[in-house]
């Protein structure tokens, strides 16, 4: 039982290492990439349009989405949040079962 318990701390811990792998890995090819645009744009007209900003935007929307899922920063559906909707429906369970 014992062994059990520290397998399953064991893959929690190395599935966390892993997202945050992940994400890692996401926002370094966003730096590399928008930077990247960012020189070419210059180099082509010289920041008269910065384009290379929608591709920053765009895709930082998505790095933030990321980092909200990857570090838990979701203020509204947070684990707080999760944990008292699971208990919420365990007790109607157990109210519906009651009467059965």
């Amino acid at each position: 039982m014992e062994t059990n318990r520290a397998e399953s701390k064991y893959q929690r811990a190395k599935e966390r290492v892993e997202e945050l792998k992940k994400f890692y890995g996401h926002l370094t090819s966003y730096i590399l990439v928008i930077g990247s645009l960012a020189v070419l744009n210059y180099w082509v007209d010289g920041w008269r349009y910065m384009w290379f900003l929608w591709a920053a935007f765009g895709w930082g929307i998505g790095i933030l989405a990321h980092a909200s899922r990857t570090f838990n920063l979701n203020p509204f559906f947070n684990k707080e949040w999760e944990q008292r909707k699971i208990k919420e429906y365990m007790e109607k369970q157990e109210e519906q079962e009651k009467w059965r």
